[in-house]
């Protein structure tokens, strides 16, 4: 079967609200307009917040919004294995390190060095970028620690990635960026620093697993919220450097609440079971996200 293939992809760590009903319909929307694929993937690698009775939440909300998609189901919980061979494919390329820099440490170095005027670089969400000070840790070093029992993430060398990539990183646009960007993209992951891909208790993290995701379930295109816009950098790094294909982006505007932010699962009063119960249709959500 060939043809467009979309994915509409929630964690099972709260109930769906209007937001998540936007995504999931306009990629049903654009999947039957394209006589494309619809596949449902359930994001729950996050093991301590994801339950099954928000997964079967979902399955209840998407089925009463009359949406149809392509069985089995992927659960990211039954595929760490997965995830675990493309970590130690990353590791075995000294493209990731362990680090060992616990969340407190990392602020006291960032003060530090604000204190003496410096100014400390910030992500595109504003968070600071997490010091890169055990990126040359020697190997015997890190043996140590790890067989010591130390806690630590597995974080990604983006300058070492970055020296392997010999083409400008970038990817296709199908919607708008925050500042109306389209077309073809520049990626610029550096930005990000070194991210955690995963951790010691996790052989993943989201932007390791969603990028494998894709490629083994042959997702061609991507339709999410523009709050995701910028990390789309990280993961064409990932692709590129795992030889895995590059979907069409499509990011879309976010719905938002009535105090103009970002709606958040802990809002009961925008989920999805709190409209059905007060009564609302299919009809009046899908009319609610404008579609």
């Amino acid at each position: 079967m060939t043809g467009p293939v979309f994915r509409f992809a929630p964690s099972p760590n709260g109930e769906l609200h209007l937001g998540h009903a936007y995504s999931a319909l306009l990629n049903a929307r654009l999947a039957g307009e394209t006589d494309g694929r619809l596949l449902l993937r359930i994001e729950d690698i996050d093991t301590t917040r994801c339950t099954p009775e928000f997964e079967q939440g979902i399955y209840r909300d998407l089925d009463w919004l009359g949406l149809e998609w392509e069985r089995p189901v992927r659960r990211q919980s039954d595929h760490f294995d997965d995830y675990a061979e493309v970590l130690e494919r990353l590791v075995d390329e000294d493209l990731a390190y362990p680090s060992f820099l616990s969340r407190g440490e990392a602020r006291a170095i960032i003060a530090e060095a604000e204190a003496t005027g410096q100014e400390w670089p910030r992500d595109p969400d504003g968070t600071p970028v997490f010091p890169n000070v055990e990126r040359h840790l020697s190997a015997s070093e890190r043996r140590e620690r790890i067989d010591a029992g130390e806690p630590f993430a597995w974080r990604l060398d983006t300058q070492a990635a970055l020296a392997r990539i010999s083409s400008p990183l970038g990817w296709r646009e199908d919607g708008a960026g925050p500042d109306g960007e389209t077309g073809v993209v520049p990626a610029r992951p550096e930005l990000w620093g070194d991210v955690v891909i995963a951790r010691k208790e996790m052989p993943t993290s989201y932007h390791l697993s969603v990028v494998v995701d894709d490629a083994l379930q042959g997702v061609t295109h991507v339709v999410r919220g523009r709050d995701l816009f910028f990390a789309t950098a990280l993961q064409r790094l990932l692709q590129e450097l795992l030889g895995l294909p590059a979907p069409i982006y499509l990011h879309h505007d976010l719905v938002l609440g009535d105090d103009g932010r970002k709606l958040s699962k802990s809002r009961g009063d925008t989920a999805l079971v709190s409209l059905r119960a007060a009564g609302l249709t299919p009809r009046d959500i899908a009319r609610m996200v404008g579609l």
